[in-house]
């Protein structure tokens, strides 16, 4: 949140809080468990990235490079353990966990609000406020190409459980499923959803996926969270 802290919580029962984490000197503006549950990536307005150890509640690294606030990391699924970090300084960048500065930086035209890795953490797809989702080659670094659709700012984005779809949210108040298969056609954009609302706050409302990819969900300005059906793109 914007208090600096990272909260944990037990969702059976009473919901209890089971910890309280502390050290970024900025608002946390996205935080992702690692693929095995051990650990918890975050990205502040501090300008730095942070590794925490869920067991001991400690930071256990900070990652420094980033000249502005980091608005979105994510952890690649599989493989070695890589991130990846976007943010008001107009890069993208890729850290390898067990270093402590990043491996390669990806300079974009514009500041970077969202960032996630393909399911092989081979390519990079971003997006900012130029409204447009970008992917890119992580080992050549070079821009294969974009997707067009979103009127405003994309605020989020999250892979689908499968890989082969791209969640999106943006302030022209609408979710959109992309296909992101390597033989899509032309146009990419499968499904638009609309409901929630962003507003003046400006606020970067994620996104994400049911676990079995039928449904979708997204923060809103309304202080709701909405879930859709992936199916008939109802609000459920």
């Amino acid at each position: 949140g914007f208090d600096r802290r990272i909260f944990l919580w037990s969702v059976y029962g009473e919901c209890e809080n089971l910890s309280v984490m502390s050290g970024h000197t900025g608002a946390i503006m996205e935080l992702h468990f690692s693929p095995d549950g051990c650990n918890i990536f975050t990205a502040s307005t501090d300008h730095t990235l942070g590794l925490w150890d869920l067991v001991t509640g400690q930071r256990i690294k900070k990652y420094k490079g980033h000249t502005n606030f980091v608005n979105s990391c994510q952890g690649a699924r599989r493989g070695p353990q890589i991130l990846v970090s976007g943010s008001d300084d107009s890069t993208i960048r890729v850290w390898d966990t067990r270093k402590r500065n990043c491996t390669s930086t990806i300079t974009s035209a514009y500041q970077v609000t969202a960032v996630t890795f393909s399911d092989t953490a081979e390519h990079i797809y971003s997006s900012g406020i130029d409204n447009e989702i970008k992917v890119w080659d992580i080992r050549k670094n070079e821009l294969l190409y974009s997707m067009r659709g979103h009127a405003d700012t994309v605020t989020g984005m999250s892979l689908s459980p499968d890989g082969s779809y791209l969640l999106t949210n943006a302030m022209d108040n609408t979710l959109r499923i992309w296909d992101i298969r390597p033989y899509a056609p032309q146009e990419r954009c499968v499904k638009v959803f609309t409901g929630h609302l962003h507003n003046f706050e400006k606020n970067l409302l994620r996104c994400a996926w049911s676990a079995d990819g039928s449904k979708v969900s997204s923060g809103s300005a309304d202080r709701y969270m909405y879930i859709w059906d992936t199916t008939t793109r109802r609000v459920i």
